[in-house]
């Protein structure tokens, strides 16, 4: 049962991702019917990447794929190893669908040069001090489904895992709060027990980090409803991600209940189709997506080594 919410949550994340590829940057009313939400959007709307076949994942899932082959070469997270991969991926597309690379983030764009140049990957995800985007958590699922640890170790590789491009201690507490809410739905509690269980498990294990505990409280708002607008801001994504898991009944509602947001259509239902993956597991995964994405061998020998 496990084996297929974690093959779910990796293939929904990439799905989803690749579902909202063609919608990005469109606002929400400018995107399709719901029932017209597909790889392959309706005649005549305007394609965010008109180049990019259907079943194409971009930047999220690469970078979650580049994390994932880390954890499985390295047995452990190692920050140098997965900057290494990430570099890899921003230079030569690693893991990237035919070895091309497109959306790549500003911030993203901005730390990875750094990198280039020297500066060591703990402090690269510095170099916009205040970026708060959601290039971070985007990526950082594949974490919560390949750890082992307690609570203490999965989050504070949650925190490191952000540094290499998104360092701020906000990036920090969402990708934490995020795998927390996998590991639970992993454990079989149905999504609104596993994202209190998640800030629970987080408000006890920030009692000593003060810092931390402020942000959980005062920038993501854990007692407030889960609202969101499906845009780039950390914040947002994980908020929008939350609201859409806890009300849909079906992996398919969930990707295209975010893609609705607009904007940032293709993290959102990356984020979000991560977790639907765990809930529904990969029984639950439309098998017309499933046969559009797009170089599946090649997940499918990741997951193996699982």
């Amino acid at each position: 049962m496990k084996d297929t919410k974690i093959c779910g949550g990796l293939y929904g994340l990439l799905i989803g991702d690749a579902l909202g590829v063609p919608y990005e940057f469109h606002m929400a009313d400018e995107i399709p019917p719901y029932e017209q939400i597909e790889m392959q959007p309706p005649a005549g709307f305007c394609r965010s990447y008109p180049n990019i076949q259907p079943g194409t994942w971009s930047d999220d899932g690469a970078a979650a794929l580049c994390l994932l082959d880390s954890l499985l070469s390295q047995d452990q997270f190692d920050l140098h190893d997965f900057s290494k991969r990430i570099y890899q991926w921003y230079t030569q597309g690693f893991w990237a669908v035919d070895g091309k690379v497109f959306d790549v983030g500003i911030q993203t764009s901005q730390s990875l040069n750094a990198y280039s140049q020297g500066v060591p990957p703990e402090k690269c995800g510095f170099v916009r001090p205040d970026g708060k985007g959601n290039g971070a958590l985007m990526r950082v699922l594949p974490l919560a489904l390949w750890h082992q640890g307690t609570n203490v170790e999965l989050v504070r590789d949650a925190h490191k895992q952000c540094l290499i491009t998104h360092g701020h201690i906000c990036n920090q507490v969402c990708c934490a709060l995020y795998t927390l809410a996998a590991r639970g739905l992993l454990q079989d509690m149905p999504p609104k027990a596993a994202i209190l269980y998640a800030v629970q498990t987080l408000r006890k294990l920030y009692q000593d980090m003060p810092e931390y505990a402020e942000e959980l409280e005062w920038s993501i708002r854990p007692d407030l409803p889960w609202e969101g607008y499906g845009s780039g801001y950390v914040v947002d994504c994980l908020r929008s991600a939350f609201m859409v898991i806890e009300q849909a009944e079906s992996y398919e509602e969930t990707v295209k209940w975010a893609i609705q947001l607009g904007d940032d259509t293709d993290t959102t239902a990356c984020v979000a189709g991560g977790l639907a993956g765990i809930v529904f597991g990969m029984q639950g995964i439309p098998k017309r997506w499933l046969d559009m994405l797009r170089q599946r061998d090649a997940v499918d020998a990741l997951l193996a080594q699982l």
